[in-house]
């Protein structure tokens, strides 16, 4: 080594603002570093800890299928796959009858777009301001401002019309007859957790069956549970063509997945999708786990109960309101989020921020209790005089 240390990290790619915290390991709701320091975990690691982290029966499973059998292709049928699939359809109810996984929420978003566009024969994609769904070729073209920003790709792969989130007379005006679909989050959750109204959500499903086009729910972040019902097609009572989610489906491990209709999937023959490791025996495994995790230990009910708590203790220090629903939630602040979320660090408690300067967001595991939140009060009330 030429008598010099080599610099942890000095070949990845320096594209990510990293927090002064290293976790070397996860127990419940709270990360550890290396000298034994415990952080309560309130953004789960951009909403994916669904079940937060050592969860007994989610790293046995993991466990024992990695001795059975690592990996399979979609080549050969797999049991496991197939239960995935019946308690996913199960769980999410909402008229969705058919499942193709993927591995991550771009990659359902993709296919999503993908599927609209072949099915309608349109050329046209209806999204919303300041939503995000990704950033591959597609995912990132109904992604507010990444044409102007961040995209990289020279052109389009279809046309986008975006339309203001709270305008439904807007939405219904763009939705027309080139239109393939329309895509939401329920929640926008990069956007600062902001919750699109139910108004706007049914304006956007009968615009939809007006016009032919499909309906979209992008739930990479909303889904499995965190806003307190299985997705936000039903806690806003919505029935979408298609639904992608990611994020927490597997607990942690890579997964995605789209949901569609059968009328939808009946298009779609062999050859017409396809992917390497999306459906793959480990992924199915934990997706069955952390199905089955919610509806034993009711999670869905405390996270309603809990989430209700944040909103009726948390206005304290510099919160001054909320917006989001269930455990995607953001917390208004009267300094910029940035300070908070740095003050909270300095006193163990991790969050996250979001397009919007003034918005903290809370992602936390579904597993967190009422008394974490106590610890989340007594923090803003200590750090309010350093934010003056």
């Amino acid at each position: 080594m030429d008598g010099q240390s080599k610099r942890f990290g000095a070949h990845l790619g320096e594209v990510y603002a990293q927090l002064p915290f290293e976790p070397v390991r996860g127990e419940g709701v709270y990360l550890y570093d290396q000298k034994g320091r415990r952080v309560l975990d309130l953004y789960g690691g951009h909403a994916v800890a669904l079940l937060g982290y050592g969860h007994a029966a989610l790293t046995s499973v993991i466990a024992r299928q990695a001795k059975e059998m690592v990996f399979q292709s979609n080549a050969v049928p797999l049991r496991v796959r197939d239960e995935a699939a019946d308690k996913l359809i199960e769980f999410a109810g909402a008229g969705l009858k058919r499942v193709f996984f993927v591995n991550s929420g771009a990659e359902a978003n993709e296919n999503a777009l993908r599927i609209a566009l072949k099915v309608t024969g349109r050329t046209k994609i209806v999204a919303l301001e300041h939503g995000f769904h990704g950033r591959t070729a597609a995912a990132a073209a109904v992604s507010f401002g990444s044409s102007k920003g961040w995209y990289g790709f020279p052109r389009l792969p279809f046309d986008v019309v975006f339309v203001a989130r709270d305008d439904p007379a807007a939405l219904a005006k763009a939705v027309d007859a080139s239109t393939a679909a329309v895509i939401i989050e329920p929640v926008q959750g990069l956007a600062g957790a902001y919750d699109i109204s139910r108004e706007y959500l049914a304006v956007a499903a009968s615009a939809c069956e007006r016009a032919g086009a499909l309906l979209i729910l992008d739930e990479v972040q909303t889904g499995m549970g965190r806003l307190g019902e299985p997705f936000g097609a039903n806690l806003y009572g919505i029935a979408p063509h298609l639904l992608t989610t990611a994020k927490g489906l597997a607990g942690g491990f890579p997964a995605g997945a789209v949901l569609m209709r059968a009328e939808i999937a009946h298009d779609f023959k062999v050859g017409a999708l396809g992917t390497t490791f999306g459906g793959g025996p480990i992924a199915c495994a934990a997706m069955c786990v952390v199905i089955d995790t919610i509806r034993r230990d009711n999670l869905l009910a405390r996270v309603r109960d809990v989430s209700a708590y944040v909103r009726e203790r948390c206005a304290v220090g510099p919160v001054t309101g909320f917006q989001g629903a269930g455990f995607l939630l953001g917390l208004r602040t009267r300094v910029p989020a940035v300070k908070v979320r740095d003050a909270l660090l300095a006193r163990d408690i991790l969050t996250g921020t979001s397009a919007d300067p003034h918005v903290l967001r809370l992602l936390p595991p579904l597993v967190l209790e009422r008394r974490h939140i106590d610890d989340l009060v007594n923090a803003l009330g200590e750090i309010n005089a350093t934010l003056q």
